[in-house]
């Protein structure tokens, strides 16, 4: 059975730093190209970073180019992003999701506030 566990949200001041947790069961992640999407109250849900099947190939909204860094580690079957320089627009609810299937998982809220 996939299931996908998001954490590693929170409150943090703008400038502040997060790194949130992907964790896997069910297939193995490295295996699969995978996403993590945002949706902030009353917006749709945005595509925030990708990364290839093997990590070979990232890519990144263009508003968290240089701030976020999208990673697996096969070892713990676990996707990351770590967002640095966190501005209150970032703030969201932060999905993982494997590219092309409809595996989700139950989100994790970040919010960016002084």
């Amino acid at each position: 059975q996939v299931q996908l566990v998001e954490s590693g949200g929170g409150l943090v001041q703008p400038g502040g730093s997060l790194r949130l947790s992907c964790a896997a069961s069910g297939f193995t992640i490295s295996s699969y190209a995978m996403n993590w999407y945002r949706q902030a109250a009353g917006k749709e849900r945005e595509l925030v970073a990708t990364i290839s099947r093997g990590g070979g190939s990232t890519d990144y909204l263009d508003s968290v180019k240089g701030r976020f860094t999208i990673s697996t580690d096969g070892a713990t079957n676990t996707m990351y992003l770590q967002m640095v320089s966190l501005k209150p627009e970032d703030s969201a609810v932060y999905y993982c999701n494997v590219r092309n299937y409809n595996f989700w998982g139950q989100g994790t809220q970040v919010t960016v506030s002084s």
